[in-house]
């Protein structure tokens, strides 16, 4: 069985007709075509070709999380 991620999309219809998608989970993701459908299957490739390639990346850096409280 496949393992994934889930991801949200925020899908907006511009006023010239093209569909434009973005994310909050995935950063640069930016996916633009003329129909719903198709935006949503470039979302989808970019989405897996940015999250490989950002895997890769972390694979080469050494990564701290640190958690950390502000008061606001």
């Amino acid at each position: 069985m496949k393992k994934g991620i889930y991801i949200t999309l925020d899908i907006e219809k511009l006023p010239e007709g093209y569909y434009v998608a973005t994310s909050r989970d995935v950063q640069g993701l930016v996916a633009q075509a003329k129909t719903f459908e198709k935006t949503i299957e470039i979302a989808q490739d970019i989405a897996t070709a940015l999250f490989h390639a950002q895997k890769e990346n972390i694979k080469q850096r050494e990564i701290i999380t640190y958690p950390m409280m502000i008061s606001a």
